[in-house]
């Protein structure tokens, strides 16, 4: 156990869902790897139904050094690891994964870095020369979009690093402190957004580490990451003045056009007037399921909430109906195409649709 007295000087964050079996064997690891050191480690945990939250607190219990952030409503690593880090007293926090695919044998190495002043910022990385990236854990597919990834991320950030994005680094408490108001609680990259957000570029060194294999739980990525992570990208090029979740939600409208556009072409016979309010419900119901799915992935409906939170986004997204239909049909009336008096009677709607659903639905 720690002494009381000494100073504590590095918070270890691990987002958590779903992760129970490895929770003990994490603890172990850093126990032995951080000998030396007062340090603690933060679970974050996204109330994981296998009980994660249950197995750290229990371990809490008896090891003051061990805490848990139990998040209930809230999803999302990013998300996570900014709460971890917000909660930290430690001059220096550290962040990996609850999966033990991380080397946990690195922290000393990036503690000492930080120690003696030669960073602001330690990154571990899949990709230094020396280290063979093809042979890790990911897979061929991971493997390439990480890769792609990390090279879009490099030509927004313009800083020399091989793994900007990735999850598993040591960085100073303050840097964190400074830019968390501006940092997007949603999506995995937020190390890049981290490094995005700072006024200074902070000096950063790399280290290299074999990924491992997954030993228990599931991959918690999937394709709405990828959609989340190109709105980052895309916020962070414009300095903040897109924010990703409009742009998600900006997207997902374009989807829902064609899917109105492909109705109302098909419905043309029932009447202009019918054909546009038939294909306005169906747009927003695509709408409202892939918004679910990607945009608002961190606060995603399930269940009963998803049909209550269907009828709240209809009968918001229903005010604006009537004003679509009618501008819609004076351009049909005096316009020269279909299309364009559709296209019109959408974008009436859009702006009231994503202001008042955002704070009435998700």
């Amino acid at each position: 156990m720690p002494d009381s007295a000494a100073r504590l000087e590095l918070t270890v964050v691990v987002p958590t869902f779903n992760e129970r079996e490895n929770v003990a064997r994490l603890i172990a690891k850093l126990d032995e790897v951080l000998a030396g050191v007062v340090w603690q480690v933060i679970f974050v945990d996204d109330n994981s139904p296998d009980g994660t939250a249950a197995e750290v607190k229990a371990i809490a219990a008896r090891d003051s050094r061990v805490q848990c952030l139990h998040r209930m409503g809230r999803r999302g690593l990013a998300g996570a690891v900014i709460e971890g880090a917000m909660a930290s007293a430690a001059p220096f926090v550290a962040v990996m994964d609850g999966d033990l695919q991380h080397d946990e044998r690195l922290l000393p190495q990036m503690l000492e870095a930080l120690r003696a002043d030669r960073a602001d910022l330690v990154v571990g990385s899949r990709y230094i020369a020396g280290t063979d990236a093809d042979a890790s854990a990911l897979g061929a597919r991971r493997e390439a979009g990480s890769r792609l990834a990390n090279w879009l991320g490099r030509q927004v950030l313009k800083a020399d690093l091989t793994d900007p994005v990735s999850g598993f680094f040591m960085i100073r408490r303050g840097l964190v402190d400074k830019v968390a108001p501006k940092l997007s609680t949603s999506g995995f990259k937020v190390l890049f957004d981290i490094i995005a957000s700072q006024d200074t570029p902070p000096r950063c060194l790399e280290f290299p580490y074999e990924f491992r294999a997954r030993e228990a739980g599931d991959s918690k990525l999937d394709n709405g990451v990828v959609v989340q992570y190109l709105g980052l990208l895309v916020a962070k090029f414009s300095r903040d003045v897109i924010s990703p979740r409009f742009l998600m939600f900006a997207l997902v409208g374009a989807s829902g056009v064609v899917v109105h556009l492909i109705i109302l072409r098909s419905l043309l016979g029932i009447g202009f007037a019918g054909a546009q309010t038939l294909a306005a419900l169906g747009a927003m119901t695509s709408n409202y399921l892939i918004n679910n799915a990607v945009t608002y992935r961190d606060r995603r409906r399930k269940g009963l909430g998803l049909l209550v939170g269907y009828l709240k986004f209809c009968l918001l997204c229903s005010i604006p109906l009537a004003a679509n239909v009618a501008v819609a049909t004076v351009v049909f009336e005096h316009g020269p195409s279909w299309w364009v008096a559709g296209i019109a009677g959408a974008v009436v709607a859009a702006a009231w649709n994503y202001v008042t659903t955002s704070r009435a639905v998700w």
